[in-house]
């Protein structure tokens, strides 16, 4: 796997609101993508947008790809993604969200005025999350674990409330990559004392959908850095 990073720097902002039982501090804004490619096929690009430094993820079926599809959008400071987009010659196909909370689909805003002919996918039960901010019509939502398929990138959801009553996790199988969006982080977990949480529910979901993967399995979560599940089963405190 090759990584390529070129960060700009910024000043670091605490993740006060972040959704996250403990903050990231020392976190930096980046303005342009951190590529990661699992050779030959599938292209997944990185970017930490806003003041809450929320991971922005970019998928292609390939190198040469010019579909793509986008997972959550950060809640502002979304002109990086923009930038990168047109950048590349991007056109997104569709953008899922991992769940409702504003520092993951407030920029869902801007990127439509660019692109209004993408398609925004969000679980039912986080659906009013997207109200004003999308055309009813563009809107896809999802109600039960299965397969989706967007710019030619299959995914499997998993359901994992607990954080949001409609937060998913996308499993993408053929690279062994887990999207996890404020479920699961390295190290820790979601939030749950903010509006409808549920700690157990949120433990539940992880251990029974996410901790069954296969330990090599990449955990890219909402916030902060990617781990392995094989690492949280071991070291997560708030998994044993």
């Amino acid at each position: 796997m090759i990584i390529n990073s070129r960060a700009s720097r910024h000043l670091a902002v605490n993740c006060v609101a972040a959704c996250l039982p403990v903050l990231f501090v020392g976190c930096q804004q980046r303005k342009e993508a951190e590529t990661e490619t699992s050779a030959p096929e599938i292209v997944i690009d990185r970017l930490v947008l806003g003041r809450l430094q929320t991971n922005c993820y970019c998928l292609r079926a390939a190198t040469t790809a010019k579909d793509c599809l986008i997972m959550d959008t950060g809640a502002d400071h979304v002109e990086p993604l923009i930038d990168f987009l047109k950048e590349n010659s991007l056109e997104p196909a569709a953008v899922i969200f991992t769940h409702g909370h504003f520092d993951h689909v407030n920029g869902v805003t801007l990127l439509c005025e660019h692109f209004p002919r993408i398609r925004a996918v969000i679980h039912k039960a986080d659906g009013a999350a997207l109200a004003g901010k999308v055309k009813e019509s563009r809107i896809h939502f999802v109600e039960k674990d299965g397969p989706i398929e967007f710019a030619g990138i299959k995914l499997e959801v998993f359901h994992t409330p607990g954080h949001t009553p409609g937060g998913i996790s996308l499993y993408l199988r053929c690279r062994g990559v887990v999207f996890t969006g404020d479920s699961l982080f390295a190290g820790s977990v979601g939030r749950t004392d903010l509006e409808d949480g549920s700690f157990k529910e949120l433990i539940k979901g992880i251990k029974e959908k996410l901790l069954v993967l296969a330990e090599e399995t990449v955990v890219y979560p909402g916030h902060g850095p990617s781990t392995t599940i094989g690492k949280e089963k071991r070291s997560n405190q708030y998994l044993r």
